[in-house]
C-alpha cells in the first residue's frame, strides 16, 4: 500500500471542514483522491451514576474524534451514539444496542464507507463494553467486503481505539485520582464532560463510598451491586481544567497513532 496523505496540514484544519455530515458527495469524492482514511466516533447512551450525564461516551467519543480530525485533517463522520449498555439497563435513561445489533450497525457502516474507497477505517470509542463488539465487526467486514469483490477490500484496515485507554490519559488519571479513578463513570471521563458542558458541573456533588468494581451479570445485578450506578470511582474528583487536559493527551496521543496507521505498508 502507498502512503496515504492527509489532504489537509496538521493542525490547521477546522471543526466544520473535517465533519463529513457538512460535506457534499462531491467533495468527499475529491477528498478521497488524496486520504483514504476516515474517523469514526463510537460512544454509548448509558447511566453514569447520579450526577454523570447519559450521554457522557457519546460526547466524550465524538470531541476527541473532532480534535484528532482537527489535527490531522481526517474526515470524521457522524457519532454513533448507541453502543451495548445492556448491563447498564437497570437504570433510567440507559439505551442499549444488543451486541449483534451493535456488529450489525459496525459492519454496515464499514462497508458503507469502504464501498467508496475508504481504506483505513478508525474508530475513536469512549464505551468499554463496544470492544469485543467492535472487533468482531471489523473481522465480518473484512469477510463480507472480500466476498463481495469490493475493489479496496485487500487493503481494507480497520482499528479501534479507546480514547480513555491512552497511555497519557491513563497516566494523568492516576496522577490525579489514583485509585479512586474507579472503572466507571470515572472521574476522568466526567471531567471532559464538564470541559465540553459547563452546565454539568451543577450536577456534581460529594457521593457515598463506591462499591468496588467486580464481575457483571446482566443489568439487575449491577444495580444491586453498585446501586448508584459507579464501580470504584468518585467523580466529584473531577474539574472542567482537568477535562481540558485529557481532551489534549487523547487527541495527541490517537492524532499520532492514526497517522501510523494511515501510513502503515502492509
Amino acid at each position: 500500500m502507498t502512503e496515504i496523505e492527509a489532504p489537509i496540514p496538521a493542525g490547521s484544519a477546522d471543526t466544520e471542514a473535517i465533519r463529513l455530515q457538512l460535506r457534499s458527495w462531491p467533495e468527499v469524492e475529491a477528498y478521497l483522491e488524496r486520504c483514504r482514511g476516515v474517523i469514526v466516533p463510537l460512544g454509548s447512551t448509558e447511566q453514569h451514576g447520579p450526577s454523570g450525564a447519559i450521554g457522557t461516551d457519546a460526547l466524550t467519543a465524538e470531541a476527541v474524534a473532532l480534535e484528532v480530525g482537527r489535527r490531522t485533517g481526517v474526515l470524521v463522520t457522524p457519532t454513533q451514539a448507541f453502543g451495548m449498555a445492556e448491563h447498564h439497563l437497570g437504570f433510567a435513561g440507559t439505551v442499549s444496542l444488543q451486541p449483534s445489533t451493535l456488529m450489525a450497525v459496525l459492519h454496515d457502516v464499514v462497508l458503507s464507507l469502504a464501498r467508496h474507497g475508504f481504506e483505513r477505517i478508525y474508530v475513536i470509542n469512549g464505551h468499554g463494553g463496544n470492544i469485543a463488539t467492535g472487533r468482531a465487526a471489523f473481522a465480518q467486514a473484512h469477510a463480507t467486503a472480500a466476498a463481495r469483490g469490493l475493489p479496496v477490500a485487500p487493503r481494507l484496515r480497520c482499528k479501534l481505539a479507546n480514547w480513555f485507554m491512552a497511555a497519557p490519559v491513563m497516566q494523568k488519571a492516576r496522577e490525579l485520582y489514583g485509585d479512586r479513578e474507579g472503572h466507571h463513570a470515572t472521574p476522568s471521563e466526567i471531567a471532559l464532560t464538564l470541559h465540553l458542558e459547563p452546565s454539568l458541573i451543577d450536577k456534581q456533588r460529594p457521593l457515598p463510598e463506591p462499591p468496588p468494581a467486580g464481575p457483571i451479570h446482566g443489568p439487575e445485578d449491577f444495580r444491586r451491586r453498585h446501586p448508584d450506578g459507579r464501580m470504584g470511582s468518585d467523580p466529584y474528583l473531577a474539574r472542567a481544567d482537568h477535562g481540558h487536559t485529557f481532551l489534549d493527551l487523547a487527541a495527541t496521543a490517537l492524532a499520532a497513532d492514526l497517522q501510523t496507521f494511515l501510513t502503515a505498508e502492509d
